[in-house]
């Protein structure tokens, strides 16, 4: 029987489909958020998975950011059921794969940086209550893209920025005016979204010492409201995301000063469910 495992974000899954003999297949489609989307949106983006691959599939473990509770991994579990009726099927949130990715069956603290940011305690086999909640981006996801995002068109809209960023900025982005960021933040839906599109522009324009501030300031921020109140001098940081990935060498230095250890850096958490789910 196939085993399927599934991460997915609001634009894109990544599946992988295995086979009895431990083949892996490696297969992508549109985005699955049970928050965003109905029954039969979910079941399209299903059948056109199905239609991606042979035999018959025994188990299913999805991951997802819109999986936030009981109802929403039912909606979940109804879906694959329609599709794949002899499957036994599991959803489970994006921190949940987050921990089992970097952290296997060990315990440890696990945290996502990617557009937003959260944190948690693992204890080896399932999350511990007491997590610090994430916020979004407006109350909290310290480090995350779109706190980044946010930061820098702050600063762009209170001539905040040194005169040759700010003129990089406006070549990049000539587009971008107050009415433009108005209308994004603010009246349309996922700003979140939008704000996390200029953190390739930040990551260019690291060396720049005002940028540079601005990214050990925020990731200095995510360690104090945020791992600061776990067992950090026990266990390792381990962390999963694309931020993660990309300003590592930044955020392994604003955890050592304040007496924290990084451990695995992944910049999805995919390949380390499939492991997790091979062990």
């Amino acid at each position: 029987m196939i085993t399927i495992i599934a991460d997915s974000g609001s634009t894109k899954v990544d599946w992988r489909v295995v086979y009895p003999d431990g083949t892996v297949k490696r297969l992508s489609t549109s985005g699955i958020n049970p928050v965003f989307l109905n029954q039969k949106e979910i079941c399209a983006i299903l059948e056109q998975l199905r239609a991606s691959f042979e035999g018959e599939v025994g188990r299913i473990h999805f991951y997802a950011a819109g999986v936030t509770g009981a109802q929403m991994e039912k909606h979940m579990q109804e879906c694959f059921l329609q599709v794949f009726p002899q499957a036994v099927s599991s959803a489970d949130s994006d921190m949940v794969a987050a921990a089992r990715a970097l952290c296997g069956n060990q315990p440890g603290i696990a945290c996502i940086l990617g557009t937003g940011s959260n944190s948690c305690f693992y204890d080896g086999a399932q999350i511990a209550p007491d997590k610090v909640p994430a916020g979004g981006f407006i109350l909290g996801d310290e480090g995350g893209g779109a706190v980044l995002g946010r930061k820098l068109l702050s600063d762009f809209i209170k001539r905040q920025l040194p005169a040759e960023i700010d003129r990089a900025f406006k070549a990049q982005f000539p587009e971008v005016d107050m009415n433009l960021i108005i209308q994004k933040v603010y009246r349309e839906p996922m700003p979140g979204r939008f704000l996390a599109t200029f953190s390739p522009f930040l990551h260019e324009n690291s060396h720049h010492s005002h940028i540079n501030n601005l990214l050990h300031s925020s990731f200095a921020e995510f360690f104090g409201r945020n791992i600061a109140q776990y067992d950090y001098k026990q266990y390792r940081v381990n962390i999963v995301g694309s931020i993660a990935y990309f300003y590592q060498d930044i955020i392994s230095e604003e955890a050592e000063k304040q007496g924290m250890t990084i451990g695995k850096i992944l910049k999805t958490p995919i390949e380390g469910l499939l492991a997790y789910h091979q062990s």
